[in-house]
């Protein structure tokens, strides 16, 4: 991976001050090449400042006083570079950053751009000599780019996580409401919009119930490469054979490699669930798979993948989310 001042500026700042690069010091003949080569890849000083100030623009003190656009570049250089020099143990790493990115550029277009080629042969010549001297350097400045990449993913990871236990606690709370509606019908409709939600937000792709000529789909999502029909119940009481021997038809007559998901709030009778406990194209969950699901204990994409895996490997539609955690 190049290491450029993008991955040097995703650190935290003690490691842009410190870092592993503290190890071991910076040449003085490297110091000099980098200001070599800052006073000759550019013709212009204007363009001189505008990198500067771009590549140390959360290190203004290193710049405070420089008249970048009037001063000789070759002054500006040399002060810059002695401020780094002297400041070697909270500036290692920028320096080295600043050296590396410098002995990665190829064209220097104000250069090529002028009837003497002589400047641009010096600049090449100065970044040469500054890639050579700063060779040691570069295994580390890849240690600070793997560690930059590694730390933007955590934090990636972890601003993720936080935003989705966020929605699991929204969705708790529309859970624990639609518990407490005496309306059966009214429930059923917001429960299945609640699924929805669950659904989209472990990336599942649900689609909304629809009607075929002879019978009604309570939905559909996508999971692991598999198409599934879903079906969702808030019955006072539990489902019974004859629920699962309806939804079974369902399922087999979409074809072999079609599968289904059972939702029961208030689970599933015995017999039911002897019936399929050998045989299934379909898996079920259950309210206290839910609640497990919204306070965070499993992973609903988790808990659908050790279903799958469950029922493949024994026939049994039935693998309660309470033993993942005994697993």
């Amino acid at each position: 991976m190049e290491f450029t001042f993008s991955h040097l500026l995703a650190l935290p700042m003690k490691d842009r001050m410190t870092g592993p690069a503290s190890s071991k010091k910076i040449s003085p003949l490297a110091y000099d090449a980098l200001a070599d080569s800052l006073s000759l890849i550019f013709w212009y000083k204007k363009s001189l400042a505008r990198f500067l100030r771009a590549a140390l623009r959360e290190y203004p003190e290193l710049l405070a006083g420089l008249d970048l656009e009037n001063a000789p570049k070759r002054d500006t250089a040399d002060v810059l570079v002695s401020r780094l020099m002297q400041g070697e143990h909270k500036y290692q790493s920028i320096s080295i950053g600043l050296m590396l990115e410098i002995s990665s550029m190829e064209r220097f277009r104000e250069l090529e751009r002028l009837d003497d080629a002589s400047w641009l042969e010096r600049a090449q010549q100065a970044v040469a000599d500054l890639s050579d001297l700063t060779a040691q350097h570069r295994e580390i400045a890849a240690e600070h780019a793997r560690f930059a990449q590694e730390l933007a993913s955590a934090i990636e990871e972890a601003e993720k996580g936080r935003a989705t236990s966020k929605a699991l606690d929204e969705l708790k709370q529309q859970f624990l409401v639609l518990h407490s509606d005496a309306n059966p019908q009214a429930r059923g409709r917001k429960f299945e919009g609640f699924l929805n939600d669950l659904f989209w937000l472990f990336d599942l792709n649900p689609r909304a119930a629809y009607s075929l000529e002879l019978e009604q789909i309570d939905g559909s999502f996508s999971f692991d490469t598999d198409d599934y029909v879903l079906e969702a119940k808030w019955l006072k009481g539990v489902v019974s054979r004859e629920q699962l021997d309806v939804f079974e038809k369902k399922i087999t007559r979409k074809g072999k490699n079609a599968l289904g998901l059972y939702v029961s709030i208030n689970g599933y009778s015995s017999d039911a669930l002897k019936q399929y406990e050998s045989a299934s194209s379909f898996i079920t969950m259950e309210g206290s798979d839910i609640f497990m699901i919204l306070d965070g204990r499993v992973r609903l994409d988790d808990l659908l993948l050790r279903k799958k895996r469950y029922v493949n490997e024994t026939g049994d539609c039935y693998f309660p989310a309470t033993r993942m955690l005994g697993e």
